[in-house]
């Protein structure tokens, strides 16, 4: 989206009339004018919720850096959670005491698979009082034939994942049958790359194999790495594996700080009919830079990895608060909240709005991310109002089932609560972008894609969003030849003339505009009263329509594209034309 009207397209021919908003045949075709971009300002695209290494999914920064260069989209917000970039309260040891074992109140759990051809496998969990850590139990992990037995860990909520530019493994490691034939795995599952020398995009696998080798050596096969250690029988050993000098070894040409420590399992392999047994304890989890804000600062370290390497993409850092009903925090000091022990989420109203309160204390914005997860769309319309959104700035209104969003969002419109409505991604894989579930992204008219200027551009609601794949064009509501969508102006006259802006409508899409009363309804009546007016793809000009619309007692109007299968596909966000100003006011960045 690198300019306003790459096309040329919109501008209604003429017949378009809902109510409250009428447009003759013939009429302000624009003809005499020819469309103009806003004086200082673009259209700048963003993905503005993202997950990667320092978040519970495969994706890796690269990743998502990579399919924001491949979908030509400007910005990307970096929303990790913020208790996984500290690490709060995620797994330190595991003692092997038993399938299941707590830590604070959090489960481990081990579970087993087999591959290949095994004649005989068992994990067992023995006494054995010489092992390195103490009195306790050990796992006996056994496999016979030609494959290998698996014992995959995993803890509560992902919360043994984590990036891996601080953190370190030790295991101890006894062989009782070992030997080239019958050797023992710890596999790490790291993030998802894109396609680099010799290796193919997908997500790396790190493997350390123990008991065959009488020296230590590092090789890699495309996405797979293995670093080949010593492991005397018959003797404990305590295994130290720093991830992170060992994936700068494998793989020179990546930033090895931006892998998350996805997954974790362990493996007896053999072949040839040979028979392996191995006792394992102890397995330490060791973070060195993760209290307080040292988090942060590690995150801030591995993303300087990336500076000129996307020289079309903009970056920035933000946050997902996810102690509350979920929010991104974009802008302000990046300082952490206070993180319950343990990490789980409390959905209480008042809790969000104390963190919204904080979020807000730090600067920046506040957007409420996916309302529905514990909502029904009237219950979101009626906090919507009750509770003006909760404190917030902005809110995922772009996310599947989006009808069901708009219908509480048109709620909050009605009764004139300024709320920026944004798109969202919420992608945690980083593969392909256009194959996700939510693939709207958000554009904002701005000045540049510095931090500032985006947020700004976010604070006043100069904004719309879309479907990545089905409309790239800009939307934008004008009033005296001034942008004006987000804004909710005081107006005199009976009808006000509206310039509707619109480019790149694909074939077969309808432009409509949406238009509402202002009637503060509040909670009385918690239901959109809308009307809309459709205009067909050949009725479009030159990317810009003059609109007359009367106000009455007070109206709103946003537009919004559908395909040809009537999917909407875009939103704009409204512009409020007001007899008196609303009974919460004006917020400064909504003035016009």
């Amino acid at each position: 989206m690198r300019g306003l009207d790459r096309r040329g397209v919109l501008a209604a021919a003429g017949g378009l009339v809902v109510a409250g908003v009428g447009v003759p045949v013939g009429l302000a075709l624009g003809r005499d004018r020819p469309p103009s971009v806003p004086n200082g300002r673009r259209p700048v695209s963003m993905a503005m919720h993202l997950h990667a290494s320092f978040s519970e999914g495969v994706a890796s920064y690269a990743a998502h850096l990579d399919q924001a260069r491949r979908n030509a989209v400007d910005v990307l917000w970096w929303t990790d959670h913020d208790f996984r970039v500290a690490a709060h309260d995620h797994r330190r040891v595991v003692h092997f005491d038993g399938p299941e074992e707590p830590e604070g109140g959090l489960a481990w759990t081990w579970r087993p698979a087999t591959e290949g051809r095994l004649t005989d496998s068992s994990a067992d969990f023995v006494a054995v009082p010489d092992a390195a850590d103490g009195p306790g139990r050990a796992l006996r992990l056994t496999a016979a034939g030609a494959g290998t037995h698996w014992y995959a860990g995993k803890a509560w909520n992902w919360t043994h994942t984590g990036n891996i530019a601080d953190t370190t493994l030790h295991l101890d490691v006894r062989p009782e049958s070992a030997g080239r034939d019958a050797t023992l795995t710890v596999e790490i599952a790291l993030s998802h790359h894109p396609a680099g020398p010799g290796r193919p995009a997908g997500q790396l696998v790190l493997r350390y194999r123990l008991g065959g080798t009488d020296a230590a050596r590092h090789t890699v096969d495309g996405r797979h790495g293995t670093v080949d250690r010593p492991a005397p029988a018959g003797v404990w050993r305590r295994h130290t594996f720093d991830l992170l000098a060992d994936v700068r070894r494998l793989w020179p040409d990546l930033v090895a700080g931006d892998n998350s420590l996805r997954g974790l399992r362990l493996g007896v392999t053999v072949t040839d009919g040979a028979r392996g047994a191995y006792l394992l304890d102890r397995l330490v989890f060791d973070r060195a830079r993760r209290a307080g804000q040292a988090g942060e600062e590690l995150r801030a370290e591995v993303l300087r990895g990336y500076a000129g390497a996307y020289p079309e993409v903009t970056h920035h850092r933000a946050y997902e608060v996810s102690m509350v009903r979920h929010l991104n925090w974009f802008g302000g000091d990046g300082t952490l909240p206070r993180f319950p022990s343990p990490p789980v989420r409390d959905n209480d109203v008042d809790a969000t709005e104390r963190m919204v309160r904080f979020l807000h204390a730090h600067g920046g914005v506040v957007c409420w991310n996916h309302p529905l997860d514990v909502e029904r769309r009237d219950s979101l319309a009626r906090l919507l109002v009750a509770r003006r959104g909760l404190g917030v700035d902005l809110i995922e209104i772009g996310r599947t089932p989006v009808e069901d969003h708009l219908w509480a969002y048109d709620v909050a419109a009605r009764n004139a609560i300024p709320l920026t409505a944004v798109g969202v991604t919420d992608d945690h894989d980083g593969t392909d972008w256009r194959a996700g579930r939510d693939r709207w992204i958000t554009s904002v008219w701005a000045g540049s894609t510095r931090r500032d200027d985006l947020v700004a551009a976010l604070r006043a609601g100069q904004a719309w969003f879309a479907d990545l794949a089905a409309y790239r064009g800009a939307l934008d509501l004008e009033l005296g030849g001034r942008s004006a969508m987000g804004a909710l102006p005081t107006v005199a006259d009976d009808t006000v003339t509206v310039r509707v802006r619109a480019t790149d409508l694909p074939a077969g899409a309808a432009l409509e505009v949406v238009t509402g009363d202002v009637d503060s309804a509040g909670v009385a009546d918690p239901t959109p009263a809308i009307r809309t007016g459709q205009v067909p793809w050949r009725q479009l000009r030159q990317g810009w329509h003059d609109l007359p619309v009367r106000v009455g007692a007070g109206v709103y109007l946003r537009t919004q594209v559908r395909d040809r299968e009537g999917a909407v596909v875009a939103a704009s966000n409204p512009l409020w034309l007001l007899r008196r100003p609303p009974p919460g006011g004006v917020p400064p960045t909504r003035r016009f």
